[in-house]
């Protein structure tokens, strides 16, 4: 191989020495956002405008992409329509609907016209679908792969190709955080004085504490558990005690975990539960679009999401010079110098049992999307990708607030947290772990009932994924 091993921790740097930097949209397989797309329906749409997937003609191929982002549902069937029109190849695109991307996957492959391209968030997922992955190792897209470290590499063939860099934390209104530091009393003079939990902690107990005379409902935006929002808490806020855990005992994956950092994760969660916008027991039919309608309109400062939310918070009541972000402390060891949450779990993958004819036109697609004007556009400026291709030069940079404030965590030096949930167990190691989750904020269950589903399911569900 041509590139260099390095190791995860340089992933942003390694973006930002190529002018680009962690952002996006999505991040999770039960990512959040809304979509107009077919898919939500049970439909598919087609760049050549045909309800079905469309099958190759004249021996030339055709390309059929299941997208994992709902967010990014139109922008995909904007970039194959553009795509068809300038090479005649069709090009289907079929969004699952948010939290069902396995599901779907599963049951498309399943059909005589199957997805060409479709996607793995990391070795879990590459573990139920490496027998479907063709090997990207001579082809054009992984040519153009900056590093290694954004490729699924299985036994010398690269299975996967990550196509995004993603970064995520705690999103804040910097005039509201600004307002309430200007009252007598406020527990910093700066945002820069939030280093840690317990400082978190402070700020956002007195801020709910004065939520009235700020004019706002809560320090946090809803917690939401329906299935638009859970995976922020059951994915994304588990990822912190996974994260510590395994920098502890010096691993990166693991058939056991033994919960070290269980009691900071109950801090941070009774923290977004307790100064929020609404009571715990209406969390169960909390949403995602809730929590960023919140955000959106000024009624919270803190927000734990990701630099892909942009497009859900712009052109309503925060100015773009307002957002920042802050990591999401969770009262560990040195976190002081904590960065943000930076990572993929986007990896393209084409579709081994496809034609020869398929297989050829999903791979030149592909090379189109990461080399072309259209394609680079389509990806840095409309769906506001930070991607981790050599191709994306300075001005492919998404014009993103969110991307420029995990700019600057990188360039002070603090230490990025890896996205070490792309090796949990399974999708029902989460959702046993959010019910248990939600159950514990309603009042109806313990937090004895969430160590187990973490500790204890953690190692049922490895146990069961690998025999």
């Amino acid at each position: 191989m041509k590139k260099t091993k390095k190791m995860i921790a340089l992933w942003l740097t390694s973006a930002l020495a190529l002018g680009t930097l962690a952002g996006c949209g999505g991040g999770s397989a039960d990512q959040n956002a809304d979509s107009t797309s077919a898919a939500d329906s049970g439909a598919e749409t087609t760049a050549g405008g045909s309800s079905a997937p469309a099958s190759p003609s004249s021996g030339e191929g055709a390309v059929y992409y299941l997208n994992f982002k709902p967010e990014q549902a139109d922008q995909w069937v904007a970039l194959a329509e553009a795509y068809t029109k300038e090479t005649g190849v069709p090009v289907t695109v079929v969004t699952a609907a948010s939290g069902t991307y396995e599901q779907t996957l599963k049951s498309e492959m399943a059909k005589t016209e199957a997805p060409t391209l479709f996607q793995v968030n990391g070795p879990v997922g590459l573990a139920s679908w490496k027998d479907y992955c063709y090997d990207l190792k001579d082809s054009a897209v992984y040519k153009d792969l900056s590093s290694d470290d954004f490729a699924l590499i299985d036994d010398g063939s690269v299975k996967g190709i990550a196509y995004v860099i993603e970064t995520y934390g705690l999103i804040y209104n910097k005039k509201l955080l600004n307002d309430y530091i200007a009252m007598d009393g406020a527990v910093i003079t700066s945002a820069d004085d939030i280093k840690d939990f317990a400082t978190l902690k402070a700020v956002a107990d007195d801020i709910q504490a004065k939520k009235d005379d700020l004019g706002i409902a809560g320090a946090f935006t809803s917690a939401g558990f329906d299935a638009s929002s859970d995976w922020r808490f059951k994915t994304h806020l588990a990822n912190l005690p996974l994260y510590y855990e395994y920098l502890a005992d010096g691993i990166t994956s693991t058939d056991a975990v033994k919960g070290t950092y269980l009691d900071n994760f109950k801090q941070i969660f009774d923290l977004y539960i307790t100064d929020s916008t609404c009571a715990p027991t209406l969390l169960s039919g909390k949403t995602g679009e809730d929590a960023a309608s919140e955000f959106a309109l000024g009624e919270a400062v803190f927000y734990q999401n990701g630099t892909w939310a942009y497009n859900d918070i712009k052109d309503n009541e925060v100015a773009d010079e307002d957002l920042g972000m802050l990591p999401i402390f969770i009262g560990a060891d040195k976190e002081a110098n904590q960065g943000l949450c930076t990572g993929s779990e986007n990896y393209w993958c084409v579709n081994s049992k496809a034609s020869e004819a398929n297989i050829q036109a999903t791979l030149d697609f592909l090379q189109w999307v990461v080399e072309s004007d259209a394609g680079k556009n389509g990806l840095a400026k409309e769906m506001g990708f930070v991607t981790p291709f050599s191709t994306f030069t300075e001005e492919y940079l998404p014009a993103n607030p969110l991307v420029a404030a995990a700019d600057e965590y990188v360039k002070n030096g603090t230490v990025s947290v890896t996205w070490n949930f792309t090796t949990m167990p399974s999708e029902e190691w989460k959702n046993q772990l959010g019910s248990a989750m939600l159950e514990y904020a309603q009042g109806t269950g313990s937090w004895d009932s969430v160590v187990t589903a973490f500790v204890d399911g953690w190692a049922a569900e490895y146990q069961a994924a690998n025999n």
